[in-house]
């Protein structure tokens, strides 16, 4: 892992197959433990990863004082910006975008303009916040049931912002594909009487992953 200028980019021994943007969740940054995970697996199978942060996030880093999320035209925005600087930095690379749970949410939004445009190949998101907690009423998906691009969705089946019996009742784009985590919760960790373990889950998202990244398009 190395630092540039606000990113920790992620680089496989060998030439990356394809890059992936990674934006962090609204209450965690871009080195939190799930973060760190799945950007050196990802890195492992081969994936270039970039992770950023959003500038509220920024900012706490600065004065480590906590923010609530930037209003979501902010979100849009500076995501924006940084597919722009990937695709400056890394000219002709196969780029796709997504994150945790918020940062899915904001790539997604972003992605179909941006495929049409010729910056990116597709998205991934992990942990996708389909409604806030506790309010399965309020819908995040309008956007998701259009979608006309490669996307990748991983998802807990007992995720709270969104879990299998809800999801499956959606009607999303056929573009998006979905891969359930068994017994996982919003960061895929498991109960212990499961039989699974969250790491097992990492790595499993992370494979997936990259698979899909190296192969769409």
């Amino acid at each position: 892992m190395a630092e540039v200028d606000g990113w920790l980019v992620d680089r496989p021994q060998d030439t990356p197959k394809c890059w992936f943007l990674f934006a962090h969740g609204a209450g965690a940054p871009m080195d939190s433990d799930f973060m760190q995970a799945l950007a050196g697996m990802l890195a492992e199978r081969g994936v270039g990863v970039i992770r950023f942060e959003f500038p509220y996030m920024a900012e706490r880093r600065e004065t480590g004082k906590r923010r609530p999320p930037n209003k979501m035209d902010v979100l849009l925005e500076a995501f924006q910006a940084q597919i722009d600087r990937a695709g400056e930095v890394f000219p002709g690379a196969r780029l796709f975008v997504g994150g945790k749970s918020m940062g899915g949410r904001v790539a997604s939004m972003l992605v179909a303009e941006n495929v049409r445009a010729g910056k990116v190949a597709g998205a991934v998101c992990l942990g996708y916040p389909f409604h806030p907690p506790g309010k399965p009423e309020s819908l995040r998906t309008e956007h998701l049931q259009s979608l006309d691009c490669p996307t990748l969705i991983v998802q807990g089946t007992r995720d709270k912002l969104g879990d299998r019996p809800e999801v499956e009742g959606y009607g999303l784009s056929s573009e998006i594909r979905l891969l359930w985590l068994e017994d996982g919760d919003h960061d895929f960790k498991p109960r212990k009487s499961s039989g699974h373990t969250q790491q097992h889950h990492w790595q499993t998202a992370a494979e997936r992953a990259a698979a899909f990244m190296c192969a769409a398009g």
